[in-house]
């Protein structure tokens, strides 16, 4: 079993704290490493339910803040709705993977997860006026 970390950054260069995930597998698809990351981050939120979520995508019916997500009205999020929302916007370039400090674009790619794997993920931040 090993420790994958994962950071978020933004074009802008923010960059938040990164946190790990124990992942069993020394191989694994994108799609999947996406998808259980979501998970984790919905799981921890639902444990707690705080007002504000801090994952990947922002779930249908928030507000963006300035530290996340504000649900309109209290309650868990559907964790499979919202890995859907993070794989489309993977797809639609809403996000950019690098593992290490390679750039990572099928879904379906295996990457290999050796000890200390970083995995970035870039949030792609609209420009203004288009």
């Amino acid at each position: 079993m090993g420790m994958v970390t994962f950071v978020d950054e933004t074009t802008t260069g923010d960059r938040t704290a990164s946190w790990g995930l124990e992942i069993a597998e020394e191989r694994l698809t994108v799609r999947e490493l996406i998808r259980r990351r979501v998970f984790q981050e919905v799981a921890e939120f639902n444990a707690r339910t705080p007002g504000v979520f801090q994952g990947l995508v922002q779930p249908t019916d928030t507000e963006r803040t300035l530290n996340g997500y504000a649900l309109r009205t209290p309650r868990r999020i559907d964790p499979e709705a919202q890995s859907e929302l993070a794989l489309r916007a993977f797809a639609g370039n809403g996000f950019l993977v690098l593992v290490g400090d390679r750039q990572v674009t099928d879904p379906d790619q295996e990457i290999e997860l050796t000890l200390g794997t970083e995995v970035t993920f870039l949030k792609l931040v609209p420009l203004v006026g288009g």
